[in-house]
């Protein structure tokens, strides 16, 4: 039987452990999405090269740093696991791209405007079959009528028109990453409260007397891990810009980062002086503690939230190039269901001489 626990109260220690609960949630799935979306297209060309390099080289010096400041040890073990995913991600770069350290723009084959339902040949297209997958499809289907045709005992039967699966609609998207993030959430609070209430009242703050000193390696290391953080991201959205696309890149790779590191800011700066509670501190006492707490962890807190602020600009290039790959769907869509319906139009046109010139006088 557990032993009775006291009334949760949601003051500031509660606060800091529940965001700091859900960043770790967050930060345990973060690379999952990514590995996953890479594994099933066969390919990590949406990926940049640099942007993973640059993140594998600052959790290094977050590792280096955690253990120098004296960080939490759940911190330290959350940096590791960082390390190792940053590992499998380039991996993943490099069997699919092959060992460079270039980020190669792959270029999107063009659709001939036969595809697209115009029927004419540009100088694009091939002279005999040039129509792309759609022709060919329909090629496929108009043989395999004329041969069972063949058979005065077989009743040439139209087949069911091939129609592509229809792709997720935004209102879907948009429902299955909320639902993905609030499944975080729940797990992040999940956690804390099963450890408040089975692990002990044990504060996740230090004490005033035991605030973390300046560490000079520390720092340094603190320091490099945020602007490498930083700086990862410009490689990313450099990449989406110059492929005019986001294919390939996982939005709830990003969102989760996004989760991970607000959660994160939040854990830090929800913080009070132990000696606020009995109302034992003295003027200044409270300003001057939590001055140097927030200057001690403030490399953690520039990375995190800088970090933040880039993401938004990813997402501005999910709606931005997410919208253009959507319309030209919509094109292909509408060229194929041009092209279906002229399928019988052809297949009169292509009929014997003597036969279109029979029908004609008729």
């Amino acid at each position: 039987m557990a032993p009775p626990t006291a009334p949760l109260n949601l003051d500031v220690e509660a606060i800091s452990g529940i965001c700091g609960s859900i960043s770790i949630a967050a930060w345990v799935v973060v690379f999952s999405p990514q590995i996953l979306e890479n594994f099933r297209r066969s390919s990590a060309d949406g990926l940049s090269l640099q942007f993973i390099i640059a993140w594998l080289a600052g959790d290094v010096f977050n590792i280096l740093g955690a253990v120098f400041q004296g960080v939490l040890p759940t911190m330290l073990i959350l940096a590791i696991y960082y390390t190792i995913a940053d590992i499998v991600l380039l991996a993943q770069c490099f069997y699919y791209k092959g060992f460079t350290w270039k980020d190669e723009i792959v270029p999107t084959p063009k659709k001939s405007p036969r595809v697209l339902g115009t029927g004419e040949p540009t100088e694009r297209t091939g002279l005999l079959n040039g129509a792309g997958p759609l022709a060919q499809h329909r090629e496929r289907r108009d043989s395999n009528q004329s041969w069972s045709h063949l058979s005065p005992a077989v009743p040439m039967l139209s087949e069911q028109p091939f129609t592509p699966p229809p792709p997720s609609t935004s209102l879907q998207v948009v429902f299955r990453n909320a639902v993905s993030i609030l499944m975080v959430c729940i797990a992040g609070v999940t956690g804390w409260y099963m450890s408040r209430r089975y692990g002990g009242s044990h504060p996740s703050q230090p004490a005033d007397d035991n605030l973390p000193q300046f560490d000079v390696l520390g720092q340094v290391f603190g320091w490099l891990c945020a602007v490498l953080y930083l700086g990862s991201r410009l490689p990313q959205m450099l990449l989406n810009y110059r492929r005019k696309s986001v294919e390939g890149v996982s939005m709830l790779f990003f969102l989760f980062a996004c989760l991970g590191n607000l959660t994160y800011v939040l854990s830090i700066l929800a913080y009070e002086p132990t000696c606020a509670k009995p109302n034992r501190c003295h003027d200044g006492d409270i300003g001057r503690i939590y001055g140097r707490y927030i200057l001690v962890n403030l490399s953690w807190l520039a990375g995190s939230f800088g970090t933040l602020l880039l993401d938004l600009g990813i997402f501005a290039q999910f709606f931005i190039y997410g919208e253009n790959e959507a319309t030209l769907l919509d094109d292909e869509e509408e060229g194929f269901e041009y092209e279906e319906d002229n399928i019988d139009e052809e297949r009169w046109d292509q009929r014997p001489v003597l036969e279109r010139l029979g029908s004609g006088h008729a």
